[in-house]
């Protein structure tokens, strides 16, 4: 049975009446008074984007490369943004993993829509040490440590069967209640230390506003602020 969006020119009907589920007015940005370095101001768009009820705030595109130069993007949790720059896990054998082994440069990108903002984020990535990797583990959720213990070795591997997945599954949320401080060998907390950050924020008549900070040591703060055409 055809569905109706099949048709080429309905479905660009459909993406045509689509609009983004802003709140009732979006914030004024002014660039003038931001503060000389990005993380302040990241962290107050993130608290704004929580306390308006953005949905998972916290949720960031990432985006790696292999050897290869082709791009890989996938939708991962932010852990932390401080001095040293921002957090997030996975397994380090996983394909993330892999390429940034290969190529440890990557860019994290936010998208909160209630304030039509959003921050992208480039820079090198490191590993964090052990200590700090089973630290990571062990303050998320019970079925986040189940997932990681199951996937430990084998994220992005090729499944054999879906009946595979739920019996390693089980195994993993029972050694999880049974041992709440399980580490997985493979998990690694990253830390991306940026040498740009973007700052977008969304105007009813499309005057947005980009404001990019570019590392300069020798600037205040340590960043230069440039004002980009939106």
């Amino acid at each position: 049975m055809s569905d109706a969006y099949d048709d080429d020119e309905a479905f660009r009907e459909l993406l045509r009446g689509l609009r983004v589920p802003h709140a009732d007015e979006l914030p004024v940005f002014d660039p003038a008074q931001a503060p000389d370095a990005p993380l302040p101001l990241f962290r107050r768009w993130l608290r704004e984007a929580a306390e308006g009820g953005e949905p998972g705030p916290h949720t960031m595109m990432l985006a790696t490369a292999g050897a290869d130069g082709r791009p890989s993007l996938r939708t991962v949790m932010l852990h932390g943004a401080d001095a040293d720059g921002w957090h997030f896990g996975t397994h380090r054998t996983s394909r993330k993993g892999r390429e940034l082994a290969t190529h440890p440069y990557a860019s994290l990108g936010f998208h909160w829509m209630r304030t039509g903002r959003q921050v992208r984020i480039c820079g090198r990535v490191t590993e964090a040490g052990p200590g700090e990797s089973a630290a990571d583990l062990r303050g998320r959720s019970p079925a986040a440590l189940a997932a990681a213990l199951a996937g430990a070795g084998r994220q992005s591997a090729v499944l054999g069967s879906y009946e595979e997945l739920e019996a390693a599954f089980a195994d993993a949320y029972e050694r999880a209640g049974r041992d709440p401080e399980a580490t997985a060998p493979t998990w690694t907390l990253y830390v991306l230390e940026p040498d740009e950050v973007e700052f977008y924020q969304e105007e009813a008549r499309r005057r947005h506003v980009r404001l990019r900070y570019r590392r300069a040591p020798e600037e205040r703060g340590g960043w230069r602020r440039e004002l980009l055409w939106p």
